[in-house]
């Protein structure tokens, strides 16, 4: 396990990191590790202000990555629970690792390289075996699979419908019709919330997915109805689909294999 120390020197100037892993020690600044040693043993010029097992921060970093799909530096640290500033550390040195890579163009973000979601798989592994909870995991994942395909039919209904025998986009010009799938999902999220709740009572991490279901839920109740299924967007859809992918990442459980887990 691995630990950060955050070094600053007295001037105010821009601080110095290094990661102590194994009895190995790296830079993660522009100042090369002579020089921290030189000013360190020279009066004191650099003071190490705090310390941290980076482990954390680094699962939480790569799982957020690996929930966003592609996503710059601010989200990524939303999603994390951590600084830009301290995401963006975190990522260079997964960078450096050839774990994560920056891409630029018409389209610029962070994306997970397979070295990286193998490091994240295995990071969330040592965390369910440390905390001894994985058959309670495996338990809440498995009620989560009973309204997983429900869930996806009711997304369906609510973008296509059938009009004289035809499968047809609903435009959302039936007001009544909305409001029959509107309260079908206020049914779904009632029978998400107390999973939900165990599953924030196992791992904090998974504690901002009922506040977060709760919240599309009523956006889509007060006429926004872009926040059931829009893409790009914290919509249900959104959450539901990062809620199994986290579960998925959680238990080792390979997407396209799940229906023989």
């Amino acid at each position: 396990m691995g630990v950060t120390a955050v070094a600053t020197r007295f001037d105010g100037s821009s601080p110095v990191v290094w990661e102590f892993r194994d009895g190995l020690t790296s830079i993660l600044s522009r100042f090369s590790l002579s020089e921290a040693y030189k000013e360190l043993r020279g009066g004191g010029a650099v003071a190490i202000t705090s310390t941290a097992v980076d482990n954390e921060e680094q699962l939480r970093v790569v799982h957020a990555l690996r929930l966003k799909s592609f996503a710059d530096t601010d989200v990524v640290a939303e999603a994390a629970g951590v600084s830009p500033e301290r995401a963006k550390q975190v990522l260079d040195g997964l960078a450096d690792a050839e774990r994560v890579k920056y891409r630029e163009g018409r389209m610029t973000g962070w994306m997970l390289l397979p070295a990286g979601r193998a490091h994240g798989e295995a990071l969330l592994a040592q965390q369910l075996d440390d905390a001894g909870r994985r058959a309670q995991l495996d338990a809440i994942y498995r009620r989560f699979l009973e309204h997983n395909q429900p869930f996806l039919g009711l997304c369906t209904d609510w973008q296509v419908r059938m009009i004289d025998g035809a499968q047809v986009s609903n435009d959302h010009g039936d007001a009544e019709y909305d409001a029959m799938i509107i309260g079908r999902l206020a049914e779904a999220d009632a029978s998400m919330q107390p999973i939900c709740a165990d599953l924030g009572a196992l791992f904090q991490r998974f504690e901002h997915y009922a506040p977060s279901f709760a919240e599309a839920l009523a956006k889509v109740q007060s006429g926004e109805l872009e926040w059931f299924t829009k893409p790009m967007i914290e919509s249900y859809h959104t959450i539901w689909f990062e809620l199994h992918e986290d579960l998925l990442a959680s238990l080792g459980i390979d997407r396209a294999k799940e229906g023989h887990a």
